[in-house]
């Protein structure tokens, strides 16, 4: 870089019991940059950014902004000094309006001066935002948009965006790239984590590299593939999956007909009128932006919330809405919910006795009321190895996982069940490029030995690579599954996007 770094980071450390988060890295930002921040789950790249953001205080190393040493013991510091976050999971309360929302976060003034200051700032950005809608009202990206335009008001010059992307349509996607590069034409910084590696062609000028907590490497994103930036954050080849060509479907493993819901959650999204079916040998896909319903499917499936208002679920070609989940396993489906930590795994049990929550039945680890803990104890084993999870060990408690390694974990416990449906929401949710390829591939080699799946996503990348039939639900209700094969990216994306008086137009367009 020719001129003075905005931000300069020189040989941060942060150690927690039992793991080195940062060893000694270095770090370089000038103003009117897009960098990424890459690597792999628990490379650090968290830890880091929560002490750029004065989250975290670092036990040793220097921070340097516009060339002066600083320490930034709080959020409040750093923005002070002109460091906005917006963090993967938003912190907006669903009852509020947009302009409250804002109003929250920011030092006392006039309501109309701020609404004025508010619509100024969003139409300059090309971030639309509606002031007085309530938040639940809203989608992801919306919701997006006001955490981003909320930190613009406070007029920062180093904006650190937490994969972004996660929750967006590729319509909107391609909204927040605009804006991004037009903040950096204002000398503004990005510092930009994502595991989206063709955005980060796409987008960044610079990308710095991390594995164990390391900086390892840096790059040119443009210059680089996907899979080179993937090898150089892994440290080893990642062998790409393939779509499986062999797509024979068999027996109907699962049949939903008619189903209605009622939420249980707050400003949840009560389900009407769906209907598919996944067959042995197939992979059927649900594609849709956050809080359109997939929970409560997910639910109605998997049996956690007792039966549904109308309508029926078969599996394996039995009526389920008199059983719960555990019998619902036994007669050969397995489950992978999206919240990892209290529904998908317990935090504060170790590694094996997660594996004995789901796997006990099918598993055979119960004989006579005794349980075989030896032989939990390698299952987990046998999870830890062929999913390349990190962990101490299988007495590790779940809460010591990083989310990539637990979500891995997860995964791997219901696949090595062997069974003959798969059900998983976000399956590869903040997992790296090289753990996700890993999964897909499990994933693909399950279904080509005869079982269904079908998999719940918001990453339309995901979607195409795995699915031979692909839906879209929104707004609780799900279009007609149609053949990967006559269905785009962009005219998912707009089902996905769309409300519901013309998601019925739309998807008649895309036949």
């Amino acid at each position: 870089m020719n001129e003075q770094p905005l931000l300069a980071l020189t040989g941060i450390c942060k150690e927690f019991p039992g793991c080195l988060a940062n060893d000694e890295i270095n770090l370089e930002v000038a103003p009117g940059e897009i960098h990424a921040l890459l690597g792999e789950n628990g490379a650090g790249k968290s830890t880091l950014v929560k002490i750029i953001y004065g989250v975290l205080r670092p036990d040793r190393g220097q921070i340097r902004w516009r060339g002066e040493p600083v320490e930034i013991p709080n959020p409040g510091n750093a923005r002070a000094l002109g460091i906005g976050m917006v963090f993967q999971h938003f912190s907006l309360f669903e009852a509020l309006t947009t302009l409250e929302n804002v109003a929250l976060a920011l030092p006392r003034e006039d309501p109309q001066e701020l609404r004025a200051r508010l619509s100024k700032t969003a139409d300059a950005y090309g971030l639309a935002l509606q002031p007085d809608r309530h938040v639940h009202e809203l989608s992801m990206g919306e919701r997006q948009r006001i955490e981003i335009v909320r930190c613009l008001l406070q007029d920062p010059k180093l904006l650190i965006l937490d994969e972004p992307t996660s929750v967006l349509t590729p319509q909107e996607s391609e909204t927040l790239f605009t804006t991004l590069r037009t903040l950096a034409s204002e000398s503004r910084a990005i510092l930009y984590i994502s595991h989206k590696l063709e955005e980060v062609r796409k987008l960044c000028d610079r990308a710095t590299i991390l594995r164990g907590g390391r900086r390892v490497d840096g790059c040119i994103p443009s210059q680089e593939t996907a899979h080179s930036m993937a090898e150089k954050m892994i440290g080893r080849r990642v062998e790409q999956a393939v779509k499986r060509v062999d797509t024979t479907a068999g027996e109907v493993r699962l049949e939903v007909t008619d189903l209605a819901v009622t939420s249980d959650q707050p400003h949840g999204t009560n389900i009407n009128g769906v209907n598919f079916s996944v067959r042995a040998g197939e992979i059927v896909g649900i594609a849709g932006i956050a809080g359109n319903g997939q929970i409560e499917l997910m639910g109605a499936l998997s049996g956690e919330t007792g039966p549904p208002l109308a309508g029926s679920v078969h599996i394996l070609g039995r009526e389920v809405a008199d059983i719960g989940p555990m019998e619902r396993r036994a007669l050969g489906a397995v489950f992978v919910p999206e919240e990892r930590i209290g529904q998908a795994a317990v935090s504060d049990l170790s590694l094996t006795q997660n594996s004995f929550l789901t796997a006990s039945e099918r598993m055979g680890f119960v004989a006579r009321g005794l349980v075989d803990w030896a032989g939990v104890a390698r299952f987990a084993g046998e999870i830890l190895q062929q999913f390349n999870v990190k962990a101490t060990g299988t007495t590790a408690l779940a809460s010591s996982l990083s989310g990539g390694n637990l979500q891995k974990f997860i995964v791997g416990r219901e696949i090595l069940q062997q069974p003959r449906l798969l059900v998983a929401s976000q399956p590869t949710w903040g997992v790296d490029a090289g753990a996700a390829a890993a999964i897909h591939e499990q994933i693909q080699h399950l279904v080509s030995a005869g079982a269904g799946a079908l998999v719940i996503s918001q990453d339309l990348d995901e979607i195409f690579l795995l699915c031979d039939r692909i839906a879209v639900i929104s707004q609780g209700t799900l279009s007609d599954p149609r053949p990967a094969s006559e269905v785009t990216p962009e005219q998912v994306g707009l089902l996905m996007g769309a409300r519901h008086d013309r998601a019925s137009e739309i998807s008649h367009a895309a036949a």
